[in-house]
């Protein structure tokens, strides 16, 4: 299954997950949100290799908890029929050492299927920025994993760099020239931003990342 085309910048994402009510709603909510465009579904691991050999996402969410081959077989099939996707696992489990062994394999983001919408988003975009992205829910007890580091830490070093310059007071345009990259580009950058920051205009993105700031 296969969602429209969508704007030709729009960052391209294929779902994979066997418990298609889940998968469909997940699908529905990403085409709410500008400059997302699901471009297939699957519902398994080998189905998911295919779709992202046919397609070429993006980003690929890739459930592990899948029948089949396994995670790390999944993401590696992904990684070798899309080698430009970048693939966010997604989890009802915490287990560290197979979080490691995805991350070492390839994997730029895993995230726990409790984390809000606009977790999601935002790691699938800061994925498509370079960033890596974890949310684990704390246990009970608070000994568990950690739902990771404050929003303002979790910003790229390209991304803080661009805050800077925001500070500054400069345009996208004036932006983009300084870093040598497209005003469009600059643009993604800063709704990625906005998303880790929970930042609702440029003065409070800077406000919230002022700490950030070396001096």
């Amino acid at each position: 299954m296969s969602a429209g085309a969508g704007a030709s910048d729009d960052i391209r994402v294929l779902a994979v997950d066997d418990h298609r009510l889940l998968r469909e709603a997940l699908c529905e909510l990403l085409e709410m949100y500008e400059g997302l465009t699901v471009v297939a579904q699957a519902d398994d691991g080998p189905s998911g290799v295919r779709m992202a050999g046919l397609h070429r996402p993006d980003v690929v969410l890739l459930d592990v908890e899948m029948p089949g081959p396994g995670p790390l077989a999944n993401l590696r099939g992904v990684r070798q029929a899309a080698p430009e996707a970048r693939i966010i696992m997604l989890t009802m489990h915490g287990n560290r050492q197979l979080i490691d062994s995805l991350l070492s394999a390839g994997a730029v983001g895993y995230l726990h299927k409790e984390a809000d919408r606009e977790v999601l988003v935002s790691a699938i975009r800061s994925a498509m920025a370079g960033g890596t992205t974890m949310f684990l829910p704390r246990t009970p007890s608070g000994s568990g994993p950690e739902r990771g580091p404050a929003p303002a830490d979790t910003l790229t070093l390209r991304e803080r760099e661009l805050m800077e310059l925001v500070a500054q007071g400069l345009s996208n345009r004036q932006i983009g020239s300084r870093l040598g990259i497209t005003e469009g580009t600059v643009k993604r950058h800063l709704r990625n931003i906005f998303d880790k920051l929970g930042a609702t205009s440029r003065l409070d993105a800077v406000n919230r990342v002022q700490p950030l700031r070396r001096y």
